[in-house]
């Protein structure tokens, strides 16, 4: 490629095969030129002066010499007919998205059934697969990671864009893999360092939960003042109803339980610049996250390309001022 560009000036042909058309003009010459036979098929008394007549005339010139400068403009309509390519300076187009944390609650509370999904009642849990699974399928351009909490905060998936995988990793997630408690904190700084060292003004945590912060090593709002002083913003999501419920023979009986500690996310929310959403049943939470899609997005530099330039107007008209040139030579004969 590069013996190539310093030869001719260009990186490569559109259409290589194009270039068999030069010896085309030479294979028509042998064709014609050949003699069929030694002998003539015909002799007439006069043959002899008709050969010396057509030696001496124009006949005889076209059949001794040969056409440069006619061939040398059919060689450049070769090469103009080959599309000659050059490669511009690499260019990085513009990509938008961003990168999406995306945490998870599994703790013992998300196993209530209090739910409806199709029709039928559901664990809060089962209930927020589906909606999220609805969720990744829109993020085409964002790179998106998984992180479940319980009495610890772990991280199933990194920042990828492949949305099969964490839906993969989601839909296999069960209540209490991580514990049966809830570590709000710890899951808001896991987050956090996940995201720390992606480019500013794209990080952006979902934390998703149904209770308060039981477990854990880091305080949610101390948590959350990091993910603010590392460029963070926290969408927090309240989800569940107030307290849990014990499902008997497909009744209802309340159970008293601890209800979502709306307050605590909604200073998590405010403090990272990020909002504060509640959802008490399947459909107000796909509309929260029909309503956190439609975030505006960021630009950012995608993968390098480099432009391919037509070079071929240059040997056309090159083609084209030979050709005038033997069309003047062959009348001036």
């Amino acid at each position: 490629m590069t013996g190539l560009r310093d030869w001719l000036g260009v990186d490569g042909f559109a259409w290589p095969w194009a270039l068999l058309a030069l010896l085309l003009p030479l294979l028509v010459r042998w064709l014609v030129a050949a003699p069929a036979s030694r002998e003539p098929a015909l002799r007439v008394p006069w043959g002899e002066r008709l050969r010396r007549i057509a030696g001496g005339g124009q006949v005889g010139a076209v059949a001794r010499g040969f056409p440069w400068l006619a061939y040398i403009a059919w060689c450049l309509l070769c090469v103009a007919a080959a599309r000659p390519l050059q490669l511009g300076a690499p260019v990085a187009p513009p990509q938008v998205g961003r990168d999406l944390m995306l945490a998870v609650d599994l703790s013992a509370s998300m196993g209530e059934e209090d739910m409806e999904l199709g029709g039928r009642l559901v664990d809060r849990l089962t209930a927020a697969k589906a909606v999220l699974a609805d969720f990744l399928d829109r993020r085409v351009d964002d790179r998106v990671g998984l992180i479940v909490f319980g009495d610890r905060a772990y991280g199933l998936t990194p920042l990828t864009l492949d949305r099969d995988s964490v839906r993969e990793q989601l839909a296999g997630s069960v209540v209490a893999l991580a514990g049966r408690a809830t570590a709000i904190g710890d899951a808001i700084a896991l987050a956090t360092k996940r995201l720390q060292r992606q480019p500013a003004g794209e990080r952006v945590l979902i934390l998703l939960t149904d209770g308060v912060n039981t477990a854990g090593t880091l305080d949610p709002q101390k948590a959350a003042g990091i993910a603010r002083d590392n460029g963070i913003r926290v969408h927090a999501i309240a989800f569940g109803g107030a307290g849990g419920a014990l499902s008997v023979l497909g009744f209802q009986l309340p159970m008293g339980g601890d209800e979502v500690d709306e307050a605590g996310l909604r200073r998590i929310a405010a403090t990272t610049g990020g909002r504060f959403f509640r959802a008490r049943d399947t459909e107000a939470l796909a509309g929260i996250y029909a309503e956190i899609d439609r975030l505006e997005p960021i630009a950012r530099q995608g993968a390098a390309v480099r432009p391919r330039i037509e070079r071929y107007p240059w040997p056309l008209g090159a083609a084209l001022l030979v050709g005038l040139l033997a069309l003047a030579a062959g009348r001036r004969r």
